[in-house]
């Protein structure tokens, strides 16, 4: 027994030696991953330029560490700590990377000139010296002025249409920047030029961040490696059972009698040092608590690092997780908080951020626009610090319910007596059969059915000028209905805009002639009768005379039309209401009070909208009657105008949604504007803290000028004279400025009334001084104090009020604005009126909007009134200015003891407050847990981590380790110089799983692997020795879009788009497809030009209207600017030319020759030309991805070539191609005569999205075939790369498909054995296949014309988006989605010999197979390789063939490689030099 105990211990401490040696070993194992841009790295100096807004002069350093840290102190003389941290991470990030870049590639559109490092051009022509671009500028009128983009940086100064525009291509801080920034700058402060910068850089590649870098844990059911030598396993396994460097086997053997204690020690070795043994059901169901508890109960500092250990490795820590305790209270208090999350959409599991209430959804957001989200949040949280507002009070002021209203929904009071009412649904007899309760608004009816209910919902009312021809057409619409007596369902109003002058009678204006008639007929007759007034085309004096006399003969035309008529009375009120009202060019319309815009008024459509809107408004009413019982017992229209959006007055000045605001959260060190020299040193934001606190100080006094408006209101008032002022020139003003200051309120606003009295003003313009004037307007004011203030006055402040007008205001010199709560309204017009009307409605919509709801927060803070008043205009401009999105959430926790993570923020400092609510063992906490770990070395934050934890697992909850490749700064080598940037290193992995890498990008990113000898969809790291090294590229960046017919309102499914240069206008294309009008184009940094693609696009479409795009909607060219790596998505609107209206634009057509023939070959294969030789290419289409598949689809391309003469193109999908397959497949092309083209599509981010590898695979089998081949492919086959082909595919492309638009092969009947696995002969499939075949995915023939006809791609996508969120449906989603859809889009069923697959089909039919397809076995589980090499004698020929080729491409490469070595050896060798 001791001898046993002896050698235990001695195995165990043996196994701890081993331990230390193999973990040592496994330490210099791991993957390291990569993502470069596709451009060269952009200066950091610029980067900052753009995130910081300065300019910064050439800066000269020893190192790139010490020019870096030069930037940043520059950066922190504007910018606070926050923003300095933030624009780090954003250097970090390279965030502003792209918009540096764009200019790049604009640039190169010029094209610049041969040598230019710095080139400046001049309306079309290009200088590199300041002494060229002066010869430009002289002759630059005879050119066109160029196009400029919303991001060009412009030099302040003067903006004039008519002055020279000089685009200056440099990168900041050069000595030839330096040069020409001189000369340019210099011209345009004296108003010479408009200059704008353009960054001009040239560089090496750099390393991009913000993603994440999956290594899934592959099945290995199937073996799926890329291995030649198949392992043939056997019997004697003790032999060869090795645990940790013990030999089991012989050791059982050696010790026959330990047989027991040996299988003991074993299993403890595999179970405590193979993290990756599969753990039992039991073991899983309470992992996620278990995590949550380990997370809990370690110092709160290193909780978020763990969560990011746990979620990030937990493949490997799972097994730890077991040992774990969960804490009961935990427990208790998670399932309590999770009722309460519940309501707020959030399950267990399910995860959540919100940053000062904000929801960030980790699903569409990403590092760069959560940056974005925190520069937000810094100005708001750094200005209300600055105004005092900190602590919990912050929280208050920031989730202050933000204003719906927006500039299309005001509407204006329509009760008013000059409306002319045609009909009234409550009173008119013909509606008296309607049912006037408002229950019957909640009563079922079919779709667009609109319910006859006796009650005013709907009002229409017209504001019409009889004379306007456009007028005559919508009053027929009225009298169209009234001669057929149809019920409208509306009510319909007339304001008729006549001429307001006593002298003109109805024989003078056809206008007032019409008015005095309806009058008439109204008074004598009937109101309805008014409006059957039948008036011709066009009206006039005679028409309505003529119509008079004929309807009325007995009338007298002169007492009705004449001086002197009878049916005059409130001819003026409906000028006088229309003025009032402040609405825009007649005719308009208005539905229950909100303007229709001037598209909605156009006749033909008048009636289409107005159901629409009656549609939508039946909503609303609906609402009000079921969730508040309202209407039952009120007047209809009078709740509608008591609504929060009605108006007195319709003024698009005040009620734009297009606003900007001056900031008040400075504190200046000189805050006196009597020094101007000082003043014009400020910036804007110090110059609006000067100007803020001197009219302050004015205001103490002041009242508001209008003595019936409310208490609400101060006034103060800055002087924006036209020209310079002057002592002489200014004593008005100063006169007005010195009452201000020394008077009260009611004698300094009697004094500045008179004073500004017209005659008064003209006296002093005459030179009287103001001391002679002081008796006759003075009152009782303070003459002494009012003196002593006036004589002591200069004009200096007025040169600043000036100064402050011009920079911060952007007015022009005598141009009026109006400043309210801190927003600008600027007066564009000299004859602009801004009345008392529109004074009432600033106020009213100052307060609703924001300010009542501020006030009510202030007045808790216990201020006195003046600071109280100060603070209200401050905090109000502060977040009125903020962008405007989802309502903030208040996030809280019924308990927060034991479930919630809390990490307190830094006292006295500005902070976010950032609530998480996560699984610490989902995709989510991978990606959110280093997020929070790094933001909180950026930011200072208050945190609080809810655990919100999925009971009963019965999986895995994560088959995955994960890496988020973030860092809060750039990083530095130890010599000082720039690193490319952050990757992501996986390390202690365990080397038994098999593992496939993925990137996680943002949406808009398109990646690909450009370098790795490794078969990155097969990590296997025991076969590696070292680092598996992956460089990736951001290869693209997707501009994404939305097309629709403007005629029709669908999208015009088949339309083709490019995008391309100036130079060069085609360079990508792309189909529009029918799923939401959707399509993507591929680019880069830069400004792209859209057009309709040259052939029936271009032929039968034209573009009518754009959003989102770069260029003014009436622009020639659609352009689009990429500058950012977010996401950008536009939306497009075409329209038939009227001479295509019949046409089809997917009927047979001549497609013109474009992006997709031009790219026929990589490697330089025949072109086929002509309409004939088209038919005859062989299109077909494969996927693969691993270097296993790669090798089956060299082979099935080897087989399809031997068996055809037809010339074949092949398409491969490039999204998961390794780059050893895209560096040799040109090769191999040219060897073998055939043409290919790698195909590439992002899967859309409104589609459901796929999370592995091989599903997303599938997909893009079945998904996107109608969007991945041009229109000028008319058939497409598809063939698995694991197929080997014995027919001529040209048999199955001209197959007649008999109207279906694919053709699949069912699954084989033949091999009776495999019966038990058909799983398609019973339950759903049977019923739903009702007697029809199963088919299989792995060849099929598309029609891609029937295809499109039918919108087949657009079904089987709105299928699969139904389906899809099943989890447990579409198994094998390729083969499953047709299936599922045989009903709706027909399969042609190919005859049985196109596919033989050993697994279903038996031996005797393997004779006449035309394809052999390598399908999985499972029953048997047979690996792919060992399969091939037995079932298909010619696979070896095949696969020795392709060795060779492959062999000596290498061998090719190698020498010339070696002969560039030796080339550039030779040259550099020392030249001997003979002297004499």
């Amino acid at each position: 027994m001791f001898f046993k105990q002896c050698l235990i211990m001695r195995v165990v401490f043996v196994v701890l030696v081993l331990l230390r040696v193999q973990h040592v070993h496994s330490a210099s194992k791991g993957v390291v991953a990569s993502l470069q841009a596709k451009w060269s790295m952009t200066p950091l100096l610029l980067e900052t330029r753009w995130a910081g807004r300065q300019i910064f002069t050439s800066l000269s350093l020893e190192s790139v560490r010490s020019y870096y840290n030069l930037i940043v102190k520059k950066a922190g003389q504007f910018l606070t700590d926050l923003q300095v941290n933030l624009l780090k991470l954003s250097l970090s990030l390279r965030a502003y990377s792209p918009a540096v870049h764009a200019f790049q590639q604009i640039a190169s559109d010029e094209p610049p000139p041969d040598g230019c490092t710095c080139f400046v051009v001049v309306h079309g022509q290009n200088a590199c010296s300041t002494k060229d671009m002066k010869k430009l500028l002289k002759t630059a009128a005879g050119r066109p002025r160029p196009y400029l983009y919303k991001s060009d940086h412009q030099y302040p100064g003067v903006n004039g249409t008519d002055l020279p525009v000089a685009v200056l291509y440099a990168e900041i801080g050069t000595k030839e920047f330096n040069t020409f920034h001189k000369v340019l700058s210099e011209r345009a402060q004296e108003g010479k030029l408009i200059y704008v910068l353009r960054h001009f850089t040239k560089n090496e590649k750099m390393l991009l961040s913000g993603y994440g870098v999956e290594l899934a844990i592959k099945s290995t059911e199937y073996k799926a490696v890329d291995d030649t030598q198949v392992k043939v396993t056997t019997d004697n396994e003790d032999e060869n059972d090795e645990v940790q460097g013990f030999l089991f086997g012989k050791l059982k053997k050696s010790h026959p009698d330990l047989q027991e204690e040996l299988g003991e020690l074993r299993k403890h070795l595999l179970e405590s040092t193979n993290d990756m043994t599969p753990l039992k059901v039991w073991e899983l169901q309470d992992l996620s608590f278990q995590a949550a508890s380990r997370i809990m109960t370690v110092p709160k500092f290193d909780s978020l690092k763990l969560m990011q250990d746990l979620s990030q490795n937990f493949p490997s820590k799972a097994r730890s997780l077991t040992r774990v305790a969960v804490n009961q209270d935990m427990r208790k208090e998670i399932e309590d908080n999770q009722k309460v999350s519940e309501s707020m959409g959030i399950q267990p599991g399910d995860a959540g951020l919100f940053i000062n209430g904000i929801h960030v959804d980790l699903d569409i957001h990403n590092a760069f626009s959560i940056l974005d989200i925190l520069r937000t949040e810094a100005k708001i949280l750094e200005g209300l610090h600055n105004l005092g507002i900190k602590g919990s009070s912050v929280s208050k002021f920031l989730h202050l319910p933000s204003s719906t209203t927006v500039e299309d929904s005001y509407a204006l009071d329509i009760r008013h007596s000059s409306i002319m009412w045609a009909n009234d649904i409550e009173k008119d007899s013909m509606y008296r059969h309607w049912p006037s309760s408002v229950q019957e608004l909640l009563r079922a009816t079919f779709p667009g059915v609109i319910r006859q209910i006796r009650r005013n919902f709907y009002n229409l009312v017209l504001f019409l000028d009889p004379i306007q021809e456009e007028s005559i057409e919508l009053v027929k619409l009225a009298e169209l209905f009234y001669k057929h007596n149809i019920p409208l369902r509306y009510v319909i109003g007339f304001v008729l805009v006549v001429s307001a002058d006593d002298k003109v009678d109805g024989y003078l204006d056809a206008g007032v002639a019409l008015f005095r008639l309806l009058n008439y007929i109204s008074e004598e007759y009937d109101e309805a009768q008014a409006f059957t007034v039948e008036v011709g085309e066009t009206l006039s004096v005679d028409t309505v005379t003529a119509y008079l006399k004929k309807k009325f003969p007995k009338a007298n035309a002169a007492r009705i039309l004449g001086v002197d008529s009878s049916y005059d009375d409130n001819r003026k009120a409906g000028g006088v209401f229309y003025r009032k009202s402040g609405l825009g060019a007649l005719p308009v319309g208005l539905f229950n009070g909100i303007p229709l815009s001037s598209e909605e008024m156009d006749p033909e459509e008048l009636e289409t909208v107005l159901l629409q809107k009656i549609m939508e408004t039946t909503n609303f009413f609906q609402r009000a009657v079921f969730m508040v019982g309202y209407l039952f017992c009120v007047d209809v229209v009078d709740f509608l105008m008591e609504q929060a959006n009605v108006v007195p007055r319709i003024n698009p000045l005040i009620l734009s949604s297009e606003r900007r605001y001056l900031d008040f959260t400075s504190s200046p060190v000189a805050d006196d504007w009597d020094d101007t020299t000082m003043f014009s040193y400020l910036d804007s934001k110090d110059k609006t803290a000067v100007v803020s606190k001197k009219i302050k100080e004015s205001l103490i006094h002041g009242v508001c000028l209008q003595k019936s408006s409310s208490s609400n209101c101060r006034v103060g008032v800055i002087n924006n004279p036209s020209g310079k002022p002057t002592e002489d020139n200014s004593a008005l003003y100063r006169a007005v400025w010195a009452s201000l200051l020394t008077q009260s309120s009611k004698n300094m606003l009697d004094f500045s009334l008179k004073l500004l009295k017209e005659e008064n003003v003209e006296l002093l313009k005459q030179g009287t001084k103001i001391k002679h004037l002081l008796k006759q307007v003075s009152g009782g004011m303070d003459h002494d104090a009012f003196e002593k203030k006036f004589n002591t006055m200069e004009v200096d402040f007025l040169h600043s009020q000036q100064k402050y007008c011009k920079e911060v205001l952007k007015l022009k010199a005598g141009q009026r604005a109006v400043v309210s709560n801190g927003r600008v309204l600027s007066l564009l017009d000299e004859e602009e009126e801004f009345s008392v009307e529109d004074f009432h409605l600033l106020e009213k919509i100052t307060l609703r909007t924001s300010a009542e709801k501020i006030k009510s927060k202030i007045k808790q803070m216990n201020l006195n009134a003046q600071k109280a008043s100060d603070l209200i205009m401050k905090v109000d401009a502060l977040l009125t200015a903020s962008p405007k999105g989802e309502a903030r959430k208040d996030v809280k926790f019924l308990k927060d003891k034991h479930s919630v993570l809390q990490l307190a923020q830094r006292e006295d400092e500005v902070f976010y407050d950032v609530v998480a609510i996560v699984d610490p063992l989902t995709r989510d906490a991978q990606k959110l847990a280093p997020l929070l770990v790094v933001l909180g070395q950026v930011v200072n934050m208050k945190v609080q981590v809810f655990m919100n934890c999925r009971a009963k697992l019965s999986e895995m909850p994560l088959k995955s380790f994960y890496q988020y490749v973030l860092e809060p700064d750039v990083t530095f080598f130890g010599n000082n110089s720039l690193s490319p940037g952050p990757v992501a290193r996986f390390t202690e992995i365990p080397e038994s799983p098999l593992l496939t890498l993925n990137m996680i990008t943002p949406e808009s990113w398109m990646v690909e692997a450009v370098r790795s000898p490794y078969d990155l969809d097969n990590i296997h790291l025991q076969e590696v020795s070292g680092v598996v090294s992956a460089e990736y590229e951001l290869e693209y960046l997707l501009l994404e879009g939305h097309c629709f017919d403007l005629s029709t309102g669908q999208p015009p499914r088949g339309l083709q788009f490019t995008l391309g240069m100036r130079q060069e206008p085609l360079m990508h294309d792309t189909i529009v497809m029918a799923n939401l009008g959707y399509f993507q184009l591929k680019a880069n940094p830069g400004a792209w030009i859209l057009r309709l693609r040259e052939g029936r696009s271009e032929d039968i479409y034209q573009i009518q209207a754009h959003d989102g795009t770069d260029s003014p909607v009436d622009a020639g060219d659609v352009i689009v600017v990429l500058n950012s790596f977010h996401s950008k998505i536009i939306k497009v609107r075409v329209q038939k030319k009227p001479d295509k209206l019949n046409e089809d634009l997917l009927s047979e057509g001549t497609e013109s020759k474009g992006l997709w023939d031009s790219i026929t070959s990589f490697a330089g294969g025949p072109s086929v030309d002509g309409d004939d030789k088209k038919k005859d290419v062989l299109n077909i289409f494969s996927v693969a991805s691993g270097h296993l598949y790669e090798r089956f689809l060299r082979i099935m391309t080897l087989s399809v070539l031997q068996h055809t003469k037809t010339p074949v193109k092949f398409w491969f999908l490039k999204n998961y191609l390794s780059p050893s397959f895209k560096d040799t497949i040109s090769h191999m092309a040219k060897a073998y005569g055939f043409q290919y083209e790698l195909v590439q599509y992002k899967w859309p981010r409104w589609l459901h999205q796929q999370t592995e590898k091989q599903r997303i695979i599938w997909g893009y089998k079945i998904l996107f075939l109608d969007v991945l081949f041009p229109l000028a492919v008319d058939k497409i086959i598809f063939v698995d790369a694991d197929q080997i082909v014995r027919a001529d595919l040209k048999e199955l492309r001209d197959l007649d498909l008999e109207g279906a638009p694919y053709g699949y092969t069912p699954f084989c009947d033949s091999r009776k054995e495999m019966e038990g696995y058909r799983f398609w002969k019973t339950g759903y499939w049977a019923s739903h296949l009702a007697h029809r075949k199963y088919h299989i995915s792995a060849l099929y023939v598309v029609d891609l014309k029937k295809f499109r006809k039918i919108a087949a791609g657009d079904r089987l996508r709105g299928q699969y988006q139904a389906l899809s969120q099943d989890p447990n449906s579409l198994s094998n989603l390729d083969q499953d989605l047709p299936n599922n859809m045989i009903h709706q889009v027909a399969i042609k069923s190919l005859p049985q010999e196109w596919l033989w697959c050993e697994t279903w089909c038996d031996d005797s039919s393997k004779t006449t197979a035309k394809t052999i397809d390598l399908c999985n076995n499972p029953k048997t589980k047979e690996p792919k390789l060992s399969a091939a090499v037995r079932i298909v004698p010619e696979w070896s020929k095949y696969d020795n063939e392709i060795k060779q080729f492959l062999t000596r491409v290498k061998e090719q490469k190698e020498e010339i490689t070696e002969g560039r070595s030796s080339s550039s050896t030779h040259k550099n060798r020392p030249q001997k030099v003979m002297l004499i």
